[in-house]
């Protein structure tokens, strides 16, 4: 823990004696830089939403509600919002046109690609382009690996990400047409940091930097942007029922959206949310081993796995 100490104490003093030059002190301390640290020295380009048209799934509540709400605060024209409880997504509907934007619902289930593909379709033809996506939709279970059966892996799977790479591929196919647009994939801190007890979700948001990562490459050319937003720990329905996790403290997810729309107007490619997000990617960058103590310790304490029965032994016939 001091060797902590000492190297946040030391990066603040440099900070202040560097108030006016922070690409002077970036790659001093890192010479092959992260991308969030890259963009506090770089060209910020400009990003507005007004009058234009975004569709974003998992809106229904949580981050995706939430924004939901900032962009149409921001002035966006049309907002498709994209979630399994029709329901809560009318409740979010009535929000988002109180703030005057127009909505488009489109109550779907993401793991059922023909619906999706038809929706899309549908929306695009009858409301025009979507100038940006939001992939926010994701389920979470929280219990050691040993526990977790195959059925709730594979319902994490196909959510975080068959789900995500459906619709991306769906409306960036028509992004690259237009040659115009910007995608946001919401990953996590913990597709940076894994966490005992979401091993599989760890490993879902761990592949989504990847598929963005790469996807950029891909899509720059066409002048279409694709950013990752890691959020940590959240205050939404799903991490309520989960146990917590020791020494982290939740971002409301009003903050997380307002991180969002700054980071697109930095230009930043990964956008982390909060001060501890930030120093667990560095820490993770110089002292693996010292977070992943440290990660161990913060976890929650769940009941041992069991041992698995042993396999009956049947003596061949004949």
């Amino acid at each position: 823990m001091q060797v902590l100490t000492d190297l946040m104490s030391h990066l603040w003093m440099m900070g202040r004696q560097n108030r006016r030059a922070p690409s002077a002190v970036i790659p001093a301390l890192f010479p092959t830089q992260t991308p969030f640290l890259t963009q506090l020295g770089a060209a910020r380009p400009d990003y507005s939403i007004h009058g234009k048209t975004a569709l974003i799934t998992g809106a229904s509540r949580g981050i995706g509600r939430a924004i939901a709400l900032a962009l149409a605060d921001h002035g966006a024209r049309c907002l498709v919002l994209v979630a399994r409880d029709g329901q809560r997504l009318a409740q979010v509907a009535t929000e988002v046109e109180q703030r005057g934007a127009k909505v488009v619902l489109l109550p779907l289930d993401l793991t059922q690609p023909v619906a999706v593909n038809v929706a899309i379709a549908q929306a695009w033809q009858q409301h025009g382009p979507i100038h940006l996506l939001v992939n926010c939709a994701g389920v979470a279970h929280q219990a050691p690996f040993l526990q977790t059966s195959l059925h709730q892996v594979q319902a994490e799977l196909d959510t975080n990400l068959l789900g995500l790479y459906t619709i991306t591929r769906l409306v960036a196919r028509r992004m690259v047409v237009r040659r115009e647009g910007c995608i946001i994939n919401v990953s996590s801190l913990m597709g940076k940091v894994a966490a005992p007890t979401m091993a599989t979700y760890s490993a879902t948001k761990f592949a989504i930097l990847g598929f963005t990562q790469a996807l950029r490459g891909e899509l720059a050319p066409h002048r279409v942007r694709v950013v990752a937003l890691l959020p940590s720990l959240t205050e939404t329905d799903m991490v309520r029922g989960l146990s917590r996790f020791r020494g982290v403290q939740s971002t409301p997810p009003d903050r997380v959206a307002a991180a969002l729309l700054r980071g697109l107007g930095q230009g930043q490619t990964e956008i982390l949310v909060g001060w501890q997000s930030q120093w667990a990617v560095l820490a993770q960058r110089w002292m693996p081993n010292l977070v992943e103590r440290l990660v161990r310790w913060a976890s929650p304490k769940l009941s041992a796995p069991r041992p698995p029965r042993p396999a009956a032994i049947h003596p061949q016939e004949g």
